[in-house]
């Protein structure tokens, strides 16, 4: 089978759309399957190449010029390519695919991540339409997108072709006990509500310290947040990391406070580090955490209710290593080699449609 992914670009910044989207080009093409990405590229062009994925220059800037160009360029790589699947992880791909598809036969898949913007309606263009969880399916569903078209293929990163062995094996030395979020620094990830929760919990667990893994346009207004807490020499801003696995690893409880979340791809990553969890009840964190069996999950925009969370944790030992077991037991499910082999499958159903 020959397959086109689409997306914005394939920079290594933690971005969840492109991360899947990786991991499924190179697991497709160790399975045999012809594989190309096209995007304004990035450092993941090295892995790429190392799978035998091919990566086509196409840039999606949403200005006139760029898209006409990038018009004339996706024609010219259809032929070229010929693909039997384009998959469209960004709405411009998704748009791209549908109005130049003309009198070609390609099936075009999409992955719908975060239903939350209006942009995600125009990824219904495509002839299937993969959601992240259950709660995006549903939302999509509300949104107008026919129940036939829209298959959940839930987000897992077990096994992901980006893990190095080398990676693996490296851990931080942080303060115990530690609490660690790996989130962009916007406000939709709940960052402000973490440091509030966190300025609550440490004077009854002095020793307790908070690591805020990430970057993003917010980051200042969070570092002044800090700054104007009692606690501020307890709170760290540790940027982006390639290899956030060493912090989780290091850390007692891993916390994602996100107002708005498709899936989670990090709760994945933190469930296999065994950390104990405390999440956010909102979209499809549930799902990530069977529906908390393998964390503690609170309501959103709730510093209070994040505290009391961290309190129960962090004041217990006998509590503290109960929710690092149970996040640690049934997490084959997060396989990327799951996320393939159902994506696959999406793509043989689809195939089977056209005419």
């Amino acid at each position: 089978m020959k397959i086109l992914h689409i997306l914005n670009h394939i920079r290594e910044t933690g971005n969840g759309i492109v991360n899947v989207a990786i991991d499924l080009a190179c697991l497709q093409a160790q399975a045999g399957h012809q594989v190309g990405v096209a995007s304004v590229g990035g450092g993941y062009q090295a892995l790429l190449e190392r799978y035998g994925v091919s990566h086509f220059s196409l840039d999606q800037t949403r200005r006139p010029k760029h898209l006409l160009l990038a018009a004339q360029k996706y024609r010219r790589l259809l032929g070229d390519f010929q693909p039997d699947i384009v998959h469209a992880h960004m709405m411009t791909g998704a748009i791209l695919a549908r109005v130049l598809r003309y009198s070609r036969t390609y099936t075009i898949i999409s992955t719908v991540h975060n239903e939350f913007q209006r942009s995600a309606t125009w990824m219904g263009l495509a002839d299937g339409v993969i959601a992240v969880s259950q709660a995006v399916a549903e939302a999509m569903e509300r949104r107008g997108i026919p129940a036939a078209k829209l298959k959940v293929v839930r987000n897992g990163t077990l096994g992901s072709p980006r893990c190095s062995a080398e990676a693996q094996s490296q851990d931080q030395q942080l303060c115990r006990p530690a609490i660690a979020t790996v989130a962009g620094m916007y406000p939709r990830k709940g960052i402000a509500d973490l440091i509030a929760a966190f300025e609550q919990v440490a004077p009854h667990i002095p020793t307790a310290h908070l690591y805020l893994i990430g970057d993003g346009p917010h980051r200042a207004e969070f570092e002044t947040q800090s700054k104007k807490t009692t606690v501020a020499n307890r709170i760290h801003f540790e940027g982006f990391q390639p290899n956030p696995l060493s912090y989780l690893r290091s850390a007692d409880v891993f916390v994602l406070a996100s107002h708005r979340e498709p899936f989670g791809l990090v709760l994945s990553e933190a469930r296999e580090a065994g950390c104990a969890i405390v999440a956010s009840q909102v979209d499809g964190i549930p799902e990530a955490l069977d529906q908390g069996q393998a964390g503690l999950l609170v309501p959103t925009k709730n510093p209070m209710a994040l505290a009391e969370a961290l309190m129960k944790l962090l004041s217990n030992q006998e509590t503290l290593r109960f929710w690092r077991e149970q996040a640690g037991k049934n997490i084959d499910w997060l396989s990327a080699q799951r996320v393939y082999a159902e994506t696959q499958a999406v793509y043989e159903e689809f195939l089977h449609q056209r005419p």
